[in-house]
């Protein structure tokens, strides 16, 4: 199966963990990678030295759109922490116009998109070149459909990044590409990285370790840990969630998701975006839930 990558590689360590994934992922070819919010490609930085961890042969990968359509804003990666990415990694940047290239060239190949950061790449696409879009099977990682189940924490809409920072891509591209699936934030909250997992990461080679640090990191900063002691649903042991991992997962033809076919609507109000039925709305498939045990197994195999 032919997969293109479009992703805010370099933040929350997820899109290390979902690259990482596809990697390993038997029968996947990986056609290309394209990274958003890239200003200077510090992001395409990270993910051109993420294959030699694993020995495996460069991939095609292009630094693309730097701001948000909507707002103008810059959203930067994490730099100069060695315990995310090492400090002397050369930003790669791109001419203008290659990651739009290599996205089209991937889905004239018959790639499925895997969008697992802000959509903008995707709506410059099909600015670009009208209709382009209209071929894709997209996959991305983001809409609100429905609340998270109980036990959960009780996020909103407003949580939804990728959705949220570019709510014009995301209307772009919700308008035009030819089928579309969207992996809800809510859905995601099962699939869960665990301090008890660290042991296994780290000894699986160098790679493993990188993630195991970059995730010690993250939820260091933004007290995950905390948050799974609060809510009865996460482990009290929680690093992260998988959410972008479970959208390439999904991407493949994972079969530990549960999948509505809806019709829906998207509404931008007050700068938030909303994804609402609507009889004459477009048909989307909705990942509504996720086996998240079924999912530790799929990634550990």
């Amino acid at each position: 199966m032919k997969l293109h990558l479009d992703t805010d590689f370099g933040g929350d360590p997820d899109d290390a963990c979902a690259l990482a994934m596809l990697l390993g992922w038997p029968g996947v070819e990986l056609v290309g990678v394209t990274t958003v919010l890239d200003v200077d490609g510090l992001r395409a930085a990270s993910v051109a030295h993420v294959p030699g961890l694993v020995g495996r042969d460069w991939i095609p990968f292009a630094a693309g759109a730097p701001l948000s359509l909507t707002t103008g804003l810059r959203a930067d990666p994490v730099v100069d922490d060695e315990r995310h990415w090492p400090r002397n990694l050369p930003p790669r940047p791109s001419p203008p116009g290659a990651a739009l290239d290599l996205l089209a060239d991937g889905i004239k190949a018959g790639a499925t998109v895997v969008a697992i950061g802000p959509l903008t790449n995707l709506a410059l696409l099909e600015a670009a070149r009208l209709g382009a879009l209209g071929r894709a099977r997209v996959e991305a990682m983001g809409g609100w459909v429905r609340p998270p189940a109980s036990g959960l924490p009780p996020w909103g809409p407003e949580m939804d990044f990728n959705a949220q920072w570019d709510t014009q891509a995301a209307e772009i591209v919700f308008g035009a590409a030819g089928e579309l699936t969207l992996v809800t934030l809510p859905a995601t909250l099962t699939a869960h990285l665990r301090d008890a997992d660290l042991p296994r990461l780290r000894s699986s080679g160098a790679l493993g370790a990188r993630l195991a640090n970059q995730s010690e990191a993250h939820a260091e900063e933004y007290g995950t840990s905390v948050l799974g002691r609060d809510h009865v649903a996460l482990p009290d042991d929680l690093l992260n969630f998988h959410y972008d991992p479970v959208a390439c997962a999904v991407g493949v033809g994972w079969p530990g998701a549960v999948v509505e076919e809806a019709r829906l609507r998207l509404r931008v109000e007050g700068g938030l975006a909303s994804f609402r039925s609507e009889p004459k709305g477009r048909p989307v498939r909705v990942i509504v839930d996720v086996d998240g045990e079924r999912f530790l197994g799929a990634r550990i195999a």
